[in-house]
């Protein structure tokens, strides 16, 4: 059982991804209120040591030994990676132990305007930064970000990671229907992909809540609208969730532990990590494909989001 490692998860882009999770549960520079891990629970630009290197490499080398090799190695988790200030070093340890496994990194890009970060990132081969307001207000609505963070800086960062970087960057974006799908919002942010400069650009929206109650998905037709409106033509739409069930990494055994967990009681997210010694963010896989294809629900209670098995009278 390891502590920092999760997976492989099935993604569609990355195949059979290993996770790096360097940070604790939830050390973050952003509180999104779209976010599936919670609320952030220390909001920060600070970077330092927060999971030791030795621990982390600890557990990869035993990985390496023990394991076949996955598709990608990806740095992401429950917070966010780049806060890590050895994040650079974990990733040399990968390169020089398994120099043929490509690296991705899951960042939402707000400390890219520091060359460290970008200096430390240089031999990935995938990052996938986010972007889901470039304006100054939306930005705040949505990312909740810490003080120190405006949308200028986190694009400059951005802006300048693209000049340097000669590997692949895929921007995430997250429409939110009522927040940054009006017509202003829209334009500022085909001006900042134009100016950022991306390989690719994913448009993304809700699978299950976030931290805020009310917000809700985006429907694909109004997807399809926002790109026509853009007319940028390396946009796409990320799949939906259902569709990870054909990724070879999907696990049938992590789906039914799951369900027979929640069968007996409804749990929240960290009730199912605690129980079966699955990472939040595997277990976010799944729970996304399960209340797609309607075999579990979700209701807010004082403690959280709880899932539970659907009533098959609703």
């Amino acid at each position: 059982m390891y502590k920092y490692l999760f997976g492989p998860v099935p993604s569609r882009r990355l195949g059979m991804s290993l996770g790096v999770d360097m940070v604790p549960k939830k050390v973050c520079s952003l509180n999104c209120i779209y976010c599936e891990v919670g609320h952030t629970t220390k909001l920060t630009t600070e970077r330092k040591e927060y999971i030791l290197y030795d621990k982390v490499t600890s557990e990869l080398g035993h990985y390496f030994t023990n394991n076949p090799d996955p598709d990608y190695i990806t740095f992401s988790g429950s917070g966010e990676p780049t806060l890590n200030s050895r994040i650079g070093d974990v990733l040399q340890f990968i390169k020089k132990q398994k120099s043929g496994i490509p690296v991705a990194v899951l960042t939402n890009g707000t400390l890219l305007y520091d060359k460290r970060v970008r200096d430390e990132l240089m031999d990935a081969n995938v990052v996938l930064p986010s972007l889901d307001a470039a304006t100054e207000t939306t930005f705040q609505k949505i990312n909740l970000p810490a003080k120190q963070l405006t949308v200028d800086k986190y694009i400059e960062g951005l802006i300048d990671f693209r000049k340097e970087f000669s590997g692949q960057i895929w921007l995430e974006v997250f429409i939110i229907p009522g927040y940054n799908d009006n017509i202003d919002d829209l334009k500022a942010l085909k001006k900042a992909f134009i100016d950022i400069k991306p390989d690719e650009i994913q448009l993304n929206t809700l699978d299950r809540p976030g931290t805020v109650a009310d917000i809700h998905a985006a429907s694909h037709s109004d997807l399809e609208k926002i790109i026509d409106y853009w007319q940028i033509d390396n946009v796409e739409i990320i799949a939906a969730a259902p569709e990870r069930k054909n990724i070879q990494s999907y696990r049938k055994d992590a789906e039914t532990a799951i369900l027979g967990t929640i069968i007996r009681r409804p749990c929240t997210l960290d009730d199912l990590a605690k129980i079966l010694g699955l990472h939040i963010n595997e277990i976010n896989k799944y729970l996304d494909v399960l209340e797609a294809e309607g075999k579990i629900e979700h209701t807010h209670q004082e403690r959280g989001v709880f899932y539970q098995i659907k009533d098959s009278k609703n």
